[in-house]
């Protein structure tokens, strides 16, 4: 029987494997990475009937290709992009057969950032610390992507699940509106740089990385000298380094750090930062938990 698995034909600017993250080990100085939009992630398995922690391709801006050598069904889902078999158009969001030889070719978003080539019986990379993510800033987990990787595939659990009407894929933002808590460091700003937080509005900084989200535009001020000792640091903690443009912190954040966190955005509220271009208009806004 011919093994399931996917070569890599074409690799893209940075395509890597991701699963739901390995959070619980922050403990041990590991983030928790995984999928920046797991939404996409969910909703893809769930059509496809995997468990919807199942690990797929998360693809940067050019997409990726690549070839399977068994029969296989996949999905592309994420950020919108040109879909082909072998050449000739197929669905985006939608089930799609793949014949064994085929190549599935994810092209560049024609808007968002991130794509996600979903299989069914998921990507069987092996798991570290109970994930096949990888994890850009510790390197546990899959490298990114190179031409000619062989990933293996899982066994489909079954027969696909009946296809609903309309899956509800959310567009990419054309702005970002997000929720802030504000603290634990919120006293170490002016009341000025406070305002400015809640009022101004910022932009994407095409420095941004799955790490974290950089902003370009007003420059938040102190209000006292000195720096912190290091300190835990969560999914979504917004911190203010020296320049003073917050940073949104994103599945490979690090786990300590030392410059004051601001605010922090809400897991929940984090999935459309994966999506945001650089330039793409920011603002924040206060929120009471």
């Amino acid at each position: 029987m011919t093994p399931r698995r996917l070569t890599v034909v074409r690799p893209g600017a940075l395509t890597t494997v991701q699963d739901l993250g390995r959070p619980g080990h922050a403990h041990l100085g590991v983030p928790r990475s995984g999928a920046l939009d797991p939404a996409a992630l969910r909703l893809a398995n769930r059509l496809l009937g995997n468990a919807e922690g199942a690990a797929a391709l998360e693809t940067t801006l050019t997409g990726c290709a690549v070839r399977t050598a068994a029969p296989a069904t996949a999905l592309v889902a994420g950020a919108p992009c040109a879909v082909t078999v072998d050449g000739r158009p197929a669905p985006w969001g939608a089930p799609v057969r793949l014949p064994a030889g085929a190549v599935l070719d994810a092209g560049p978003a024609t808007a968002g950032l991130r794509s996600y080539l979903a299989f069914a019986g998921g990507v069987a990379a092996p798991p570290v610390l109970g994930s096949r993510s990888a994890d850009l800033l510790s390197g546990l987990g899959p490298a990114p992507l190179t031409d000619g990787d062989v990933l293996p595939l899982g066994a489909p659990a079954g027969a696909l699940p009946p296809a609903p009407g309309a899956a509800p894929w959310p567009g990419p933002p054309a702005r970002l509106d997000l929720p802030l808590v504000l603290g634990p460091r919120a006293d170490w700003f002016t009341r000025d740089a406070l305002r400015s937080l809640d009022a101004a509005e910022f932009t994407v900084s095409p420095r941004s990385n799955r790490i974290g989200l950089r902003t370009d535009g007003p420059v938040l001020d102190r209000a006292r000298d000195g720096e912190l000792a290091s300190e835990g640091m969560v999914l979504g903690a917004v911190q203010v380094p020296p320049d003073g443009r917050p940073v949104v912190f994103l599945a490979d954040h690090p786990t300590t750090g030392g410059y004051p966190v601001i605010g922090v955005v809400p897991a929940e509220a984090l999935p459309p930062a994966a999506q945001a271009r650089p330039g793409t208009p920011l603002r924040f806004h206060a929120v009471h938990p």
